[in-house]
Parts: C-alpha cells; structure tokens; sequence
C-alpha cells in the first residue's frame, strides 16, 4: 500500500515538472526587445495622412449685423504703404540737322573713295602717249562699266577724240579740265535741283517719295525732313507705307528727332487715306512741307501701281503735288533705269534721290538715270549717318570723280 502511495506522488512530481518545462520553454520563444544601444538612433516621424488633423468643424451661433455693431472709432487704421508714382519718361532732346549748304562738299572725301575709278581710270587712259583705236575703246568700257550708258558714253567719247585731236592737249592740268567739261556737261548744269516745297498757295508743300523695296525709301523720307528743318521749314510726316509693320515707326522714329509729327494709321489701312488726313493735318498745323512715305511697290504688280496713283489722285484734291521724288538705289545700276520706266508711267516724276552712292563705283547711274527721265538728280546718300543726305551739286560731284 505504501508502494502505491509513494509511486502516485513520483508521478505527480514528474508531471508537475513537465508543466513547468513546458511553460518555461514557451516564455523563450516569445521575442523580447532589443537592448538599447549606446548610439540612439534617430527615425523620422511619418508624414500624417491627409485628413488625420483634421478638426471636426463645430457649430457656433452666427451674429446679425446690428449685433457686431461698427468698428471702435477710437481705434488707430493702419495707414496703407505710400506708392511711389512712376516716373514721366524723359522727353527726347530735339536733334539740331547740319546745315544743308555744302554738305555735298563736306562729304566730298567719302564719295571720292568709291568713284575715284571712274574719274582716275579716264585720265590714265587719256594720259597715254599713243591715244590709238585700242585705248578709245577701254575708255568706253570704263564708262560703260560706271554705268554711264550706252548712248551717254558714245556721245562723251566722240568729244573727247574731236577736242584731244583739235586742242592738242596732253597735259595732266589740261586733260583734267578737259574731262571735266566733259562731264559736266553731260550731268547738265542748267537743272533746277532744289527739292520744291512752296506751293504757291495757302496749303503746306507736298511731296510724295516713292520707290521699290529696299532703296532706303522711308530713311530717305526722314532724312529729307531733316533737311528741310535745318532750312528753318516745319514739316508734317505721312506714313502711308501701310504694307510694312515697321515703316510707320521707323518714319516717327525720324520725326521726333527733329520735332515732326507723323499722321499714321492702322497696319494694313488704306494709304490714299493716310496719305489725305496727313495734307489735311498739315493745313490745319499751318505746316510748311508735308512728306507722304508711300509703300515699297514692286514695280512688276500692275495692281499696287495702280494703287500709288490712287494715293496721287486723292492727295491733289487739297491741292497740287508739288514734288514726287523717286527714290533709286545706285547699286542697283542699270535695272534702277528699269524701276525708273515703270514709276514715270504711273506719277510724274519730278526728282530723283539717289541712295547708296558711296558704296558703289557706278557713278555714271546719274548721267544714265537722267538721260533717261529728262528730270534731275535732286539728292544723293552717302552714308548711313541722319545727315548723310546732300543737296546735288553737279561741280562737287565731278570733282569727286577726277580728284584734284
């Protein structure tokens, strides 16, 4: 009995001890934290989700107007910032033109440059000892060359073999003067080329430019005002030139430097009415000259010359056009003579202006141009400066040609 007893306990102690191993067994699986570490480390807090600080919106009882009442009169208004006004923009200068008396003259040396072929090329050649059939020719080929033209230049050399063959000269002075007449001659020293702007009544003179794209048409335009304000004259500026963006701006560009103001209108607008409120305006400012831009025409399109009639047309009806100056570009030589045609049927011109003619050893162009059209050269440009534009003075000008 004893032995059962004690065999009963043994098994209650065995079983008890399992139940603890058991126990103790599942405790170590179960994961603990880790120790911390000397060096803490730092883990940024994660960026809240939207909505997870929002406040729910509360309910609060709303006021009348009567119950807020006005503000405290005794309380100070904070004053709002003073704003600097800005500033007037500073107006132009006006520009004071050189005087238009010799500038041909003083622009003798930078036109000499560019022709001095022509007039030395011609004494070289008459300076030889043996003035043979072979030498008559390359004068002419000179002078075609310069653009001089074919009937110009056969009339110039047949006075020059009769008068070396009847006056014997073969001097250096004497072969100069000789060629000088010559050529005078020819450019015609009795033209009247003063730029008309009288009217002769109580309307402003009138005057037209006209020419193909690219002949420095609206500059010639602004610097023909300038011209016109060094002789004491107050000039009014049509910017009928419609078809280019530019030309209006570039043409009012002009005219504030020296104190003119431009009549314009919309870009693409009709020119023969630019062209008739700019007269209008001028005889309502009591203006002395009216210049009228007009567009660039291609000299080839029937319907834009028949365009610039129009803008003639309408213009004569304050009065007469008391100069129409075509605008022709030296460097162009002979097809400018094409260009000329074409402008004298549609206008009568009255004046030519010749651009460019320092950069271009054709200086003949204004003996050929002028053959041509039985009228003068009126002006000429000889750089790109605002008062490179010089009255034409035939002396001044051959005396470029041959030098001194």
């Amino acid at each position: 009995m004893e032995f059962v007893i004690l065999a009963v306990v043994i098994a209650a102690l065995v079983v008890a001890g399992l139940v603890s191993g058991l126990v103790v067994s599942g405790r170590k699986k179960k994961q603990l934290p880790p120790a911390p570490s000397s060096t803490p480390t730092l883990t940024p807090p994660a960026e809240p989700h939207v909505g997870e600080e929002a406040e729910t919106p509360r309910e609060e009882p709303r006021r009348t107007i009567e119950e807020v009442g006005p503000p405290d009169a005794q309380a100070p208004v904070a004053e709002a910032p003073a704003v600097a006004e800005p500033e007037a923009p500073a107006v132009p200068a006006l520009e004071i033109p050189e005087p238009t008396a010799g500038r041909l003259v003083r622009l003798r040396a930078r036109l000499a440059r560019s022709q001095s072929t022509l007039g030395k090329g011609l004494l070289t050649l008459l300076s030889r000892d043996n003035l043979d059939e072979d030498t008559w020719e390359e004068i002419e080929d000179t002078l075609l060359t310069a653009d001089v033209g074919v009937a110009p230049t056969q009339e110039l050399v047949e006075r020059l073999r009769e008068r070396v063959r009847v006056l014997g000269t073969r001097t250096p002075e004497g072969l100069r003067t000789l060629l000088r007449e010559e050529l005078l001659a020819l450019l015609g020293t009795d033209f009247d080329r003063a730029v008309k702007t009288e009217s002769g009544v109580d309307t402003p003179g009138v005057v037209m430019v006209v020419g193909v794209n690219g002949t420095g048409k609206t500059t010639t335009t602004g610097k023909l005002a300038r011209v016109l304000v060094a002789d004491g004259r107050s000039v009014v500026l049509g910017a009928a030139d419609t078809f280019r963006a530019a030309a209006a701006d570039q043409l009012q560009t002009w005219g504030e430097r020296v104190g003119a103001r431009t009549v314009r209108g919309p870009e693409g607008g009709d020119p023969a009415s630019i062209a008739f409120d700019a007269v209008k305006e001028g005889i309502a400012e009591g203006a002395d000259v009216v210049l009228i831009d007009t567009a660039g025409r291609l000299h080839t399109k029937t319907g834009l010359m028949d365009e610039l009639g129009k803008v003639k047309r309408v213009v004569e009806k304050h009065g007469p056009l008391d100069e129409i100056l075509l605008v022709l570009d030296a460097t162009t030589g002979q097809n400018g003579l094409v260009q000329a045609r074409v402008f004298a049927e549609v206008v009568d011109i009255t004046g030519i202006v010749l651009t460019k003619l320092d950069g271009t050893a054709k200086g003949g162009i204004v003996i050929a141009v002028q053959r041509e059209l039985g009228v003068p050269v009126k002006l000429v440009g000889l750089g790109e400066g605002p008062d490179d534009l010089a009255p034409f003075e035939p002396e001044a000008f051959v005396d470029a040609l041959i030098g001194d």
